[in-house]
C-alpha cells in the first residue's frame, strides 16, 4: 500500500514525458516537411486523423501543406497522427503550429502544455519560438 502512490507518481511522470516527445518530435518533423517541400509544414489539432479540429486531448496531425491553404484537402499528405490520451490534459496556445519553408514558426511564439488529468504537476511546457527552436521547462506555462 505504501509503494502505491510513489509508483502513480512515476506513471504520471512517464506518461508526461511520453507525450512531451511526441509533441516535440511532431513539431520538429512538421518543421522539416516544411524545409524540405519549401512550403508550410503544419501541426493542428485532429479528433479523427484525416482533417484539422477539436482540441490538443483528442490529438493532433503533422502535414505538408503545399498550396499554403491552411487545410488538408487533396493536395496534401498527412505525414503523421497522434492520438490523445485520456489520462493527460494537452493544451496549446493555438489550434494550429505552422513553419514556413525556411523553418520559421508562421505566427510568432507559441506553446504546448502537457500534464496529468488529475493533479497539476508534473507539467511540461513546450515553447516554439519565432525561429522554430523548442524547448521544454518543467511545470506549467507562463
Amino acid at each position: 500500500m505504501i509503494a502505491l502512490p510513489s509508483f502513480q507518481g512515476s506513471l504520471r511522470s512517464n506518461r508526461v514525458a511520453t507525450k512531451t516527445n511526441e509533441v516535440l518530435a511532431s513539431v520538429a518533423l512538421a518543421r522539416t516537411e516544411a524545409i524540405r517541400s519549401r512550403s508550410r509544414g503544419v501541426v493542428c489539432t485532429s479528433a479523427d486523423g484525416g482533417s484539422c479540429g477539436g482540441d490538443w486531448n483528442s490529438g493532433w496531425l503533422v502535414w505538408s501543406d503545399l498550396d499554403n491553404s491552411g487545410t488538408v484537402n487533396g493536395d496534401e499528405a498527412v505525414v503523421r497522427y497522434v492520438e490523445g490520451n485520456p489520462k493527460l490534459l494537452v493544451a496549446g496556445s493555438a489550434a494550429l503550429i505552422a513553419f514556413d519553408g525556411r523553418g520559421r514558426a508562421v505566427g510568432g511564439q507559441q506553446t504546448v502544455a502537457v500534464r496529468p488529468d488529475d493533479v497539476e504537476e508534473p507539467a511540461r511546457c513546450i515553447t516554439i519560438g519565432a525561429t522554430g527552436q523548442t524547448r521544454v521547462a518543467q511545470g506549467a506555462c507562463p
